[in-house]
């Protein structure tokens, strides 16, 4: 609790967000919900607190938002910028605006452009005075949101937005003062990667590259850093200001062993949700390793066309649901169809059945030796991160290919036997699944890269 209020966060890890409930006791506020507003329900409810007010920071570019059905739900009020051209009824907020909340509970707007051009951030004001700020994209732990997503001609416009934002914070707000971020946790959203779990202003002004550099060298930074962001971020933004429709976790049809076989004989989509260890022990041939141990919604809705056919595979029923849960925040709702079971229980025939040697960074020192362990000898090592990754450190000749662009770019693979991996052994295992669907031979590399450097393997950067 803080100044009478307490703040709840509502945590979505696998795509680096998070939503708040902040609450008097009596009543509450939501900022930026996900789309699966549930969750947001069930917290209000343990709270025992009616939600009266919704209020977003921006259009999310990220993912679909919850807000306008959370409104009809609860009844609340829904606050969106009033530059925003959204196509709902809202209360448009501006730059000042303050929105009694309760006696006890206000929330005030501040126009923060920077992440977006019409950015709003909220503070928090309990009966003494302000507690936190919900910054959404502006000022993160260590870092800012990116200024890149409305198009690379704004970029620099909305760096130096952001820099002012982030300085305007710091003087309205106290240094004692929380600051409850959206973005930063593992999202996309933020320019570089974000440090810590929970923050004050008084700790970002010792750390916060906005609020410690010159504006022109912040800018310089924020550009330098900016890699490339998930496709599916260009349809979140329409969706968001057109009104996102209510969710829909309704179980799809399920498919056959035989429907399975076609779908997969037709090059659809078919991804296998369980764990890498899993996958590489046994699977279908044809199908694309994105478990729900890491952040398959993300490099799933980075790599799919948009619409195309999907089809969800899980040991589980309750594998496909939180599937489906997962990838309805980023407005993927239809399915082909879904199965449950294991490999050779929906393997039409035995020869649908596959296997992917696993190994170590250790491994694949030994076996560029000539000390192969078995394995097919590497003629190729595959680095499959992203470009600041790679361009950071990689091992001195390694194939550079990003895994969202592997598959139309399979052809660039060299020949001969593939070794791929990636930070952490998660990319490596889509990518050795989108390999071996072309026919390569390959080795999955399941290790973290560090231990690149502690085998011997010779490390370079660009």
């Amino acid at each position: 609790m803080a100044g009478g209020l307490a703040v709840e966060v509502i945590e979505t890890s696998s795509l680096g967000d998070r939503s708040y409930l902040a609450t008097d006791g009596e009543v509450a506020v939501v900022v930026d919900p996900q789309r699966d507003v549930d969750r947001v329900i069930a917290a209000a409810g343990r709270w025992g607190v009616r939600i009266t007010l919704v209020v977003e920071t921006h259009l999310h570019n990220d993912y679909v938002s919850g807000g306008l059905e959370l409104a009809r739900l609860t009844g609340a009020e829904y606050g969106v910028a009033a530059a925003d051209d959204v196509r709902f009824q809202r209360r448009p907020l501006s730059d000042g605006d303050l929105l009694e909340v309760s006696p006890r509970m206000r929330v005030r707007a501040i126009a923060t452009p920077g992440h977006t051009f019409h950015h709003m951030s909220y503070v928090l004001e309990g009966a003494e005075g302000p507690v936190g700020v919900f910054t959404g994209g502006s000022l993160l732990f260590g870092t800012t949101g990116r200024t890149d997503l409305l198009g690379e001609e704004h970029r620099e416009e909305l760096a130096r937005h952001q820099h002012a934002s982030a300085h305007k914070l710091a003087s309205l707000v106290p240094d004692g003062a929380q600051i409850w971020p959206t973005h930063g946790f593992g999202s996309f959203c933020s320019a570089t990667q974000a440090s810590g779990d929970s923050s004050t202003l008084r700790e970002q002004k010792a750390a916060n590259p906005a609020l410690l550099l010159a504006e022109d060298d912040f800018v310089q930074q924020t550009l330098a850093g900016l890699d490339t962001y998930p496709a599916y971020y260009v349809h979140m933004g329409v969706q968001n200001a057109a009104g996102p429709g209510p969710i829909d976790l309704r179980e799809p049809a399920r498919a056959d062993r035989e429907e399975l076989r076609r779908r997969l004989e037709d090059g659809e989509w078919v991804v296998d949700l369980r764990s890498r260890k899993a996958y590489v022990r046994s699977h279908l041939v044809g199908t694309v390793s994105l478990g729900l141990d890491g952040p398959m919604v993300t490099w799933l809705g980075w790599m799919i066309d948009w619409g195309a056919p999907l089809t969800l595979v899980g040991e589980s029923r309750e594998q496909v649901a939180e599937a489906q849960r997962e990838l309805a925040r980023i407005g993927i709702d239809e399915f082909a169809g879904a199965a449950v079971g294991t490999p050779e229980q929906l393997a039409a025939a035995p020869s649908q059945l596959r296997q992917i040697p696993r190994a170590s960074f250790a491994d694949l020192a030994r076996a560029l030796a000539g000390e192969s362990g078995g394995r097919p000898a590497p003629e190729v090592v595959l680095d499959v991160r992203t470009k600041n990754e790679f361009a950071a450190s990689h091992i001195t000749g390694a194939v550079h290919i990003p895994l969202p662009e592997l598959e139309r770019r399979i052809g660039e693979v060299p020949e001969g036997a593939v070794w791929v991996h990636c930070a952490s052994g998660y990319r490596a295992t889509a990518a050795a699944s989108l390999l071996e669907s072309a026919g390569r031979t390959v080795v999955h590399v399941d290790d973290p890269f560090h231990a690149a450097a502690e085998a011997g393997l010779p490390i370079a950067c660009t």
